[in-house]
């Protein structure tokens, strides 16, 4: 079949947002060519509103052919948190097949050169924009984020991180020249000149691990990375979320075939239930990169065993806010409150630990004492929720049984601040909705210790009680250290006790928020801007997103000849 998609149509209409996303990762100003707000898809050419909904209902209960080799089987057995079952089938594959057939592709997409590919994935990007609210509820009723959370975060913000991926690949790729003359002089001899060829090559398959609770916003940095540096990509999809992934690969592969290359560079690996397919292909000899968000113990167990591949992982950690002193008592509570119910905290971002000292904190309404600090937190969560309608909309909704089990058992560790309530939710009468809780506990207890320094994923929040803020910038660096941190957050009037958090964050490479009172959360990075996680602490091996994310997903090969 003829290509219906030209690289010179392509370059044309992409390469305006490819330079001004090589601009905003040069400079780190904001900058987003997808629309936050759901009333802009209403455009020619988009699904609006109703149209989504309608795309995505009109998707239950059917069998999702992507059309790639090795189908031996249909499996699918997603149930929304919401309580629908979604009835989507997918392809199971038979991988003996599929991965050369994945392969075969691979040749001429090196070809192609950094620019093409750059534009092919920028093109299958727009496409997905444009049916940003079909899959907003893909990822709503596969995650249980609450929809506007679920249309921001696995919408435009999930597509930021993949075009700022493509943005870090190309830019990679084209450092090194395609070709160079070299001339060494030797005296009153004829000079040595040689002609050298480079072409940056891929490293084989690329294997993405979906997660349940943000499958496109982590799955699509690895997924496009993988892609524009010339690798075949095949996504294995959590069981709990595979319909937005599975819709990625779909419209992928049909804008690959239109534009001349081998769909099969990009397939799906859904799994029959309890089938566990993930260790298998992460120990293939084609896979080559591996991305991964998850579990410590499996991200762990990759990086042992998955040898013949690359592995990027981001697992968890305990994420930690120093309470010291605040200019903006009612500001601070605030966005604390936001921080700790958004998603029912169930972001790898979300503060777990709040370490307050025993002896209080000066604000601008004068000294908090420890347990004033705790019990006005409890009361700003507590008026954020406390419209049902509001709960439902910040909340979502519980995204398994682990996370409710978690939460349940938390106010069995320490004096209970806040208690977590049940909220119905009456267009779902089927999702498990909770409020969060807030234990107090003390940082000098080894019983308390036990509790404050193991994760504890979901709306779980400690008040640790310390001695003072130096001691809590020393736990803060234990807790880093040992047990890694995506984000920390601390507040302080005190330029002494600002310096000392900083630099525990820069020797214990931790991403730092300051004194944030007012729109932006600790649990939030932006793309193009924000660095998500670091690589320099247990919590991930790698950073979303910078040079090192994707530079070693390929090589450069080169090839001389005497000129």
């Amino acid at each position: 079949m003829a290509a219906e998609l030209t690289t010179r149509d392509l370059i044309a209409k992409h390469r305006p947002t490819l330079d001004q996303a090589l601009e905003a990762i040069r400079t780190r100003a904001y900058w987003s060519p997808h629309p936050e707000h759901p009333k802009a898809y209403a455009e020619s050419g988009s699904l609006d509103a109703a149209a989504g909904k309608d795309a995505f209902d009109a998707l239950l209960g059917t069998r999702l052919d992507l059309g790639q080799p090795g189908t031996d089987d249909w499996v699918g057995a997603e149930v929304s948190p919401y309580g629908i079952e979604l009835g989507v089938t997918y392809p199971h594959a038979d991988v003996d097949e599929l991965l050369p057939a994945m392969k075969a592709g691979q040749r001429a997409w090196r070809d192609a050169g950094a620019e093409a590919r750059a534009v092919v994935c920028l093109e299958i990007l727009k496409r997905i924009s444009d049916r940003t609210h079909e899959f907003a509820h893909a990822v709503m009723h596969t995650s249980g984020q609450a929809f506007m959370m679920a249309f921001q975060a696995g919408g435009p913000h999930a597509q930021d991180r993949g075009l700022e991926a493509v943005a870090y690949a190309y830019v990679e790729q084209v450092r090194t020249p395609d070709t160079a003359e070299w001339t060494k002089p030797q005296g009153k001899r004829d000079p040595l000149a040689l002609t050298k060829q480079f072409t940056a090559v891929p490293r084989g398959i690329a294997l993405v691990i979906g997660c349940n609770t943000f499958p496109t916003w982590n799955g699509y940095p690895g997924l496009f990375a993988s892609l524009a540096t010339g690798n075949a990509v095949l996504v294995k999809p959590h069981p709990r979320a595979v319909l937005p992934l599975a819709l990625t690969v779909q419209v992928a592969r049909q804008v690959l075939a239109e534009a001349g290359f081998d769909p099969n560079l990009v397939a799906l690996a859904a799994e029959r239930p309890g089938e566990g397919i993930a260790k298998t292909l992460a120990t293939r000899p084609e896979i080559r990169i591996i991305d991964y968000t998850g579990s410590t113990a499996f991200g762990d167990w990759l990086e042992a065993n998955a040898r013949q591949a690359q592995v990027y992982t981001e697992k968890a950690g305990v994420n930690t806010v120093l309470v010291d002193s605040t200019a903006n008592y009612k500001g601070m509570l605030s966005n604390l409150a936001f921080s700790l119910s958004l998603y029912s905290g169930q972001m790898c971002t979300t503060p777990q630990n709040l370490l307050i000292p025993r002896d209080g904190i000066r604000t601008d309404e004068g000294p908090k004492t420890f347990d004033e600090v705790v019990a006005d937190l409890a009361r700003s969560v507590d008026g954020l929720l406390g419209d049902d309608a509001r709960a439902n909309a910040l909340l979502g909704a519980i995204v398994n049984p682990d996370v409710k089990a978690r939460l349940e058992a938390a106010a069995g560790l320490g004096e209970v601040a806040l208690a977590s309530r049940e909220i119905s939710n009456p267009e779902f009468p089927g999702a498990v909705v909770r409020t969060p809780v807030i234990v107090k506990l003390d940082g000098a207890k080894p019983d308390d210790e036990a509790a404050y320094m193991s994760e504890c994923f979901g709306p779980v929040s400690f008040a640790v009680a310390v001695d003072s803020a130096a001691e809590g910038a020393e736990l803060l660096r234990r807790t880093i250290r040992e047990k890694g941190a995506m984000t920390v957050g601390a507040y302080t009037t005190d330029e002494e006790v600002e310096r000392t958090v900083q630099e525990v964050c820069l020797e214990e490479a931790a991403q730092l928020s300051l004194n944030l009172t007012g729109g932006v959360y600790v649990n939030q990075t932006a793309a193009f801007s924000d660095f998500h996680g670091s690589g320099g602490n247990p919590a991930a091996n790698s950073a979303l997103c910078d040079g090192a994310f994707v530079a070693n997903r390929f090589r450069v090969v080169e090839v001389r000849r005497e000129a």
